[in-house]
C-alpha cells in the first residue's frame, strides 16, 4: 500500500468516520459502551471536521486522527490533546497510526502548541508503544480508574514537548 496521504476531515467524510468508528471499537482503547443504533452523526457541535485530520488512499478512509484543546482555559491554550485515533481493521501494521500520530504532532505546531498530551488505556499496549516511540512519554498514571471488560484498568497520561 502506497503511504496514506493526511488531510483535515471534510463534513461529507461523516458517514465513512461513523463506520470507522463503530468498526474500530474495542475494549481495547474505549471506555464507553459499544455503539449501537440509531448512530448518531460522527460530527456534532462538540466535533467538528477543523478537529480531525484523516489518512485516506485509494481504498478510502483508512484513519482519524483527533486533535482539539484539553481544556477551555486561556492559561492551558498553549497544550493540544490527541483525544482519539482510530485505524481500520485492513490498514493495521502499514504506518497509517503512526502517520497520523506525526501529523498529529505537525499540526499541533502548526497551531502554535507546545505541548501535545494524550491518555491511553493501561492495557493498550500497541498504542503504548506507538505513543513511545514517537516521543511521548508517561507523565502520570490514575490506577483503576476505568472498569472495562471485566477488569479494572489504568488511566495512563502522556506528552511530549513540541
Amino acid at each position: 500500500m502506497p503511504d496514506p496521504q493526511i488531510r483535515s476531515a471534510r463534513l461529507d467524510d461523516d458517514g465513512e468516520l461513523s463506520a470507522l468508528d463503530r468498526a474500530t471499537w474495542s475494549p481495547l482503547h474505549a471506555v464507553t459502551p459499544e455503539p449501537e443504533p440509531p448512530y448518531p452523526p460522527f460530527f456534532d457541535e462538540r466535533h467538528s471536521p477543523d478537529g480531525y485530520l484523516v489518512a485516506e488512499s485509494g481504498e478510502g478512509l483508512l484513519g482519524y486522527v483527533r486533535i482539539a484543546h484539553p481544556t477551555p482555559l486561556a492559561s492551558n491554550a498553549h497544550v493540544l490533546a490527541i483525544q482519539g485515533l482510530a485505524v481500520s481493521e485492513r490498514a493495521r501494521g502499514r504506518g497509517v497510526g503512526r502517520a497520523l500520530v506525526r501529523a498529529a504532532v505537525e499540526e499541533a505546531r502548526r497551531r502554535g502548541a507546545r505541548r501535545l498530551t494524550l491518555r491511553v488505556l493501561g492495557h493498550n499496549k500497541p498504542a503504548r508503544a506507538l505513543y513511545e516511540s514517537e516521543g511521548f512519554t508517561v507523565e502520570g498514571v490514575l490506577p483503576g480508574e476505568f472498569h472495562v471488560g471485566g477488569e479494572y484498568v489504568d488511566d495512563v497520561f502522556m506528552g511530549r514537548s513540541l
